[in-house]
């Protein structure tokens, strides 16, 4: 079954859609959330939302709005990582950085070039945090889709394999406990949860996708100056404020166009509020 679900995933991200952008980043906004409630932490995907996208320009959005920043880095980047990179994405984290931990990304590249499949790639990369940092559990399920994208030769890594991580997958004998990196049972775990996110982002993207298709379909219909710079956010963003303003498209311009693409169909308001919408596909 992980084999069938690598092979449609990989499909799905070699296609290269003009919407795999949005999918990475909801994909993205999925594994910050479970990871939160790693941390003990009760925010949901709605207020890691309202978190990123509610704070003044240049604000900080407090830890757990950084853990979004931390996937939502993921999403958009290549699966190489340096030193530098990993220690800021520690800080997101909300980890301590040990000097340890800056021999990881070669550790990463040895991974990236063995015959293992994918998921146990993964395993072993969640092994090496364990063994150099047991606290740093949030950073190994951060480099396991780093390393999986990496094994694949994927030009950007798809966020998916920690949103398994209290799900029965990871379910101790009698379901009871999680079953942790390096516990007895972790390799099979991580197998199991790697089919079961694969299925999960596949589905998302044929939630997706149905959704661009009606975008681009209505595209020739917009005339509010400013609307190829809206379509283009849509296309690479979980979700866009309403009150967006750019060189070319004001407050009133932005709220008058969402409503256009909402009555079309083609976005979802994603907020459920009367103010400080946020749009998506």
């Amino acid at each position: 079954m992980a084999g069938a679900a690598l092979n449609s995933l990989d499909n799905l991200v070699r296609a290269e859609a003009a919407w795999t952008g949005a999918w990475r980043q909801r994909l993205a906004l999925k594994c910050a959330a479970a990871a939160v409630a790693l941390a003990g932490r009760a925010e949901d995907e709605a207020a890691l939302r309202d978190a990123w996208h509610l704070r003044a320009a240049g604000a900080d959005p407090g830890p757990a709005g950084n853990v979004l920043a931390a996937w939502k880095r993921l999403a958009g980047r290549s699966p190489a990582v340096g030193p530098d990179a990993l220690r800021s994405m520690a800080g997101l984290l909300g980890l301590r950085w040990s000097d340890a931990l800056a021999d990881l990304p070669a550790r990463a590249d040895e991974l990236a070039r063995t015959s293992q499949p994918a998921p146990l790639v993964a395993v072993a990369m969640m092994a090496e945090v364990r063994a150099l940092q047991p606290d740093a559990e949030l950073l190994g399920w951060w480099l396991a889709d780093l390393a999986i994208a990496a094994r694949m030769r994927w030009p950007i890594a798809v966020p998916m394999l920690v949103t398994q991580a209290r799900g029965a997958a990871f379910r101790g004998a009698g379901g009871r406990g999680r079953i942790r990196p390096g516990g007895e049972g972790f390799e099979r775990a991580v197998c199991v949860a790697f089919t079961l996110a694969a299925i999960d982002a596949c589905r998302l993207a044929g939630d997706i996708a149905p959704r661009a298709a009606q975008l681009a379909a209505a595209t020739p219909k917009l005339r509010a100056k400013g609307a190829g710079e809206v379509i283009k956010l849509l296309l690479n963003e979980d979700a866009v404020p309403g009150t967006l303003q750019t060189a070319s498209l004001t407050r009133w311009g932005a709220r008058r166009l969402f409503e256009r693409l909402t009555a079309l169909g083609t976005v979802r308001e994603l907020s459920g509020r009367a103010s400080f919408r946020l749009y998506g596909l």
